[in-house]
């Protein structure tokens, strides 16, 4: 009952630590960007350094634990980080090599299990039975939550959303497949699709603006970008049937996905009337942090 929690959101832009009390208060907290060029090195001595810096503000003799949530898998066979969107991650034993620098065991679960480990139990999602948790940002991820347990899977992809593919004529994923759901809704996607469109290279937050204005392209990018948002969502709902879905990720303050986007997903949804809510996350960016500390070990 007095084990303090340390939890560390390893993402593409930004890296967070926490230090949790045995009441789930914050007794530490810290925000840094990712390294330039974000090499494998990198991230275990700065993953590794925010660790150790929270763990020196653990109350002297209070045991304590370490989980990460990173944008990827690791397989349950070999130990290797698999389908991260940090490609610098995909191959490498970064739980053996984080536990080596620390000197002792690291939980490491991909971050939108994190993520929907937190709005489950302090979120948005509370009170819900089976949630859908999804991350849209620099790239597109899902996580489920059933009775306030989050479902990793014998092969620990439960909810791996952001690589299914729904075109297969679509752009090329570093996963290897085509026209994967992060290829057409995640901003790295969207901000491809429109270089290789357009042949102008512009921000995903340059293109929702300027739509917003009226300029024809980005007009015509972000409404494929709602379509887009509406059939893989609508499908996944026809799936799971959740009682509700919570977005994440930069993309989840677009205010056009909770009308426009919900219409959509209404559209290609299989159900007459679609009465699974979709909401925002109440957490912010931080959400994945929280979820991080509760899954160490």
């Amino acid at each position: 009952m007095n084990t303090c929690r340390i939890g560390i959101d390893l993402g593409g832009t930004k890296i967070e630590a926490v230090l949790l009390g045995p009441g789930g208060e914050v007794l530490f907290r810290r925000r840094i960007p990712s390294p330039a060029g974000m090499g494998y090195e990198a991230v275990v001595a700065t993953v590794g350094g925010l660790a150790r810096e929270a763990a020196g503000r653990v109350p002297d003799g209070a045991p304590w634990t370490v989980g990460i949530g990173i944008p990827g898998s690791v397989d349950a066979v070999t130990g290797l980080v698999r389908n991260a969107n940090s490609t610098c991650l995909i191959g490498k034993p970064l739980q053996r090599d984080l536990e080596s620098h620390l000197g002792r065991p690291v939980a490491l679960r991909n971050d939108a299990d994190c993520f929907t480990m937190a709005e489950c139990r302090m979120g948005a999602g509370q009170g819900y039975g089976l949630v859908f948790g999804v991350i849209m940002g620099t790239g597109c991820g899902g996580g489920i939550c059933i009775d306030g347990e989050v479902r990793e899977g014998p092969h620990r992809i439960a909810g791996e959303w952001g690589h299914l593919s729904v075109d297969p004529a679509g752009a090329p994923c570093y996963c290897g497949n085509r026209g994967c759901v992060e290829t057409k809704i995640s901003g790295s996607g969207v901000e491809r699709a429109f270089l290789a469109g357009h042949g102008e290279r512009l921000t995903m937050e340059e293109i929702v603006r300027l739509a917003r204005t009226g300029e024809p392209r980005c007009a015509g990018a972000f409404d494929r970008f709602l379509d887009d948002f509406g059939r893989c969502l609508g499908g996944l709902v026809s799936i799971l049937d959740p009682d509700a879905v919570v977005l994440g990720g930069g993309l989840s303050n677009i205010e056009e996905l909770y009308t426009v986007g919900v219409e959509r997903v209404r559209r290609y949804a299989f159900h007459d009337a679609l009465r699974t809510p979709i909401l925002r996350n109440l957490l912010g960016d931080s959400a994945g942090v929280f979820g991080a500390a509760w899954i160490g070990r």
